[in-house]
């Protein structure tokens, strides 16, 4: 293994300490890691048993200190997120060779700074380490953190403030390896920027969440003393490193090929929430999607939700009205992908989810007429009972009377109600439409994972929801009377109809603000959380009136 070495950097008057290492006999391409330490007294020192590991396994290798910390000069309080960054790429650019991949691991603050240098760096960097990180919104980010009691400070600790960070974006935005590392008890992040983390990372890289149950905030000095955590941490970030971290899944894919077949394109498909799903386009110009569950919580539940879709994909297949994916294979238990996975046909059209006034109304009723068919379908074995997706005591509002009294509606025992074939997530975002004007038609309804068993109304509900939120409260309460205009099942009426309504839009009242992220990637930018809240609570308000 080779010699960690020291090193000086010149920045702004300031000498920024630092060590550097690499396998000699190793690839003089191989990738480069940056190790960035935390803020207060962190410092390079507790990271260089982490930095001898990944240098170990043949990667080039350095941390340093910023300034103010360890053995570089500068003060402290004169630091700020921007000028953390701007060392950075300083360090980077001076002891870098410029063609070198880059993997960049960050603990704490540093995880602001990762965040900043990936949308710096974009497709030069092969992987991330996120260990405990903290993100700051984007009015912190000039500021000095002067002595603890000044304007940074009371910044971050401006309830929520973090909230729209800048570096979620990026983060959200990345497609390489990433490991997140979560401690058991981390008294300074809060689990809520831990989720957000989480959730702009399975947005589309190939990520990996690491809890390490019996650890604290201080992830450094935990490498530095576990070093069985510090290797799987390494192994981690280094898996598939030549594939951005997904070697398996490309082998996998390959395999389902036809004879001669290959990839020569992957595009993410933007408005997905629960996975990621990428258009694989082949070398003879034809299409494939894969679907990958990423998330964890949707990673641990991929193997039923998978099987569910491949067995409901090939009902379909047989039958006409529906237009749904064709299945070409799947990996449920990711035997051998990467993360739970499903390669399917490619269904021509596009989702719309925008506003146009031209034919928003046509787009409603081929939705309401589309549910109508899916409702027909028969199977000869039935799918699983419907799952409700909130119930009165895990509801969260904003609190008052309105709120109180839509709660009070599904506390009672569910309505009883005659089954039928659910799709039991359709919304505008999983529907694709090709054509204009009087050609406008349905060409695919895809997301068949939560296809169950139970009330049209539920459906209904589901698609009423979405509408309210997507074009207004208006639209929301008339699209069960549009199902019904064009043939669809008996709905339940009065207070009945009302539990499935409100059983369906209060899973979002807590925050319906998530689902600004994937609609805002499909364009429709206006629909921030607060006009999206508006719209939620103008739609419960309405059901009230019309049901209650």
């Amino acid at each position: 293994m080779s010699e960690l070495l020291p090193f000086s950097y010149d920045v702004d008057g300031e000498l920024l300490s630092g060590v550097y290492g690499d396998d000699p006999g190793g690839d003089p391409g191989a990738a480069t890691v940056v190790l960035l330490h935390g803020a207060g007294n962190g410092s390079k020192e507790r990271l260089l048993p982490l930095l001898a590991e990944f240098v170990a396994r043949g990667c080039q290798g350095l941390a340093f200190d910023f300034s103010g910390h360890g053995e570089s000069t500068g003060a402290l309080g004169e630091l700020s997120l921007r000028r953390r960054f701007e060392q950075a790429v300083g360090v980077i650019g001076a002891r870098v060779p410029v063609d070198s991949p880059l993997v960049l691991v960050g603990f704490s603050m540093s995880g602001q700074t990762v965040a900043d240098l990936a949308g710096h760096y974009g497709e030069r960097v092969a992987a991330l380490g996120l260990c405990a990180p903290a993100v700051y919104g984007g009015e912190a980010w000039d500021v000095p953190f002067g002595d603890g009691d000044g304007r940074f400070s009371e910044l971050i600790r401006t309830p929520g403030s973090w909230r729209g960070a800048p570096a979620l974006d990026a983060l959200r935005a990345y497609d390489g390896r990433a490991v997140l590392v979560v401690p058991g008890a981390d008294h300074v992040i809060p689990a809520e920027v831990t989720d957000a983390v989480t959730e702009s990372l399975a947005a589309r890289a190939q990520f990996t969440r690491l809890e390490l149950p019996d650890a604290d905030h201080f992830l450094g000095l935990r490498f530095r003393d576990h070093a069985d955590d510090r290797r799987e941490f390494v192994d981690a970030v280094l898996t598939g490193l030549g594939d951005r971290g997904w070697t398996a899944t490309r082998a996998w894919v390959a395999k389902q090929l036809p004879a001669g077949a290959a990839v020569r394109d992957s595009r993410t498909l933007y408005g997905g929430w629960s996975s990621q799903m990428r258009r694989l386009t082949l070398d003879d110009g034809s299409g494939v999607v894969l679907r990958s569950f990423v998330k964890p919580f949707f990673r641990y539940h991929g193997p039923g939700l998978l099987a569910r879709e491949a067995d409901v994909m090939t009902l379909l297949a047989a039958r006409e009205g529906v237009p749904a994916p064709r299945l070409i294979a799947v990996d449920a238990d990711a035997e051998h992908c990467d993360h739970p996975s499903l390669l399917m046909s490619l269904l021509p059209g596009r989702v719309r989810v925008d506003a146009s006034e031209e034919d928003l109304e046509r787009r409603l009723d081929l939705l309401a007429g589309q549910l109508v068919r899916i409702h027909e379908v028969v199977p000869e074995k039935l799918p699983r009972d419907y799952q409700a997706w909130t119930s009165p005591e895990r509801v969260r509002t904003p609190g008052g009377v309105l709120w109180e009294r839509a709660v009070d509606v599904i506390r009672r025992a569910a309505p009883a109600y005659e089954g039928c074939f659910l799709h039991r997530d359709f919304h505008p975002g999983n529907v694709l439409f090709e054509g204009e004007g009087d050609e406008l038609r349905v060409s695919g309804v895809v997301d068949w994972v939560e296809t169950s068993w139970g009330p049209a109304d539920l459906d209904v509900a589901h698609c009423s929801t979405a509408v309210a939120l997507l074009y207004g409260a208006e639209y929301g309460l008339g699209f069960g009377e549009r199902y019904a205009s064009l043939g669809g099942r008996r709905l339940a009426e009065g207070r009945e109809h009302l539990y499935w309504r409100l059983l369906d839009a209060l899973g979002y009242a807590g925050d319906a603000g998530k689902l600004a992220g994937p609609w805002r990637e499909l364009g429709r930018g206006d629909l921030a959380a607060g006009v999206l809240g508006g719209r939620l609570r103008e739609y419960v308000g309405g059901l009230l009136e019309r049901y209650a």
